[in-house]
């Protein structure tokens, strides 16, 4: 289930200072992205923490939950045709 929320706080897990997604001084998203709120199975948790781990330390950048599940619904879209 997706809830589109809109002036809400953006939803991301923010253990990591400036990771990816999150809101400007100004309220506005970075890269046109909009908050909502989702409904994950409790196994999904560890998994997208422990992802963002990896993340973060390869490439040497931040990542959060929100961003690895950015990451995962491109490559999703991007596999049937709908994104480029």
């Amino acid at each position: 289930m997706l809830e589109h929320k809109h002036d809400e706080h953006c939803g991301h897990d923010h253990d990591h200072e400036h990771g990816h997604g999150h809101e400007h001084e100004h309220g506005e998203h970075e890269h046109g992205l909009v908050a909502v709120t989702i409904e994950l199975e409790d196994e999904h948790i560890p998994a997208l923490d422990e992802v963002a781990a990896e993340l973060t330390k390869e490439l040497k950048q931040p990542w959060d939950r929100g961003a690895v599940v950015r990451l995962a619904l491109s490559e999703f879209f991007s596999r049937r045709g709908k994104i480029t």
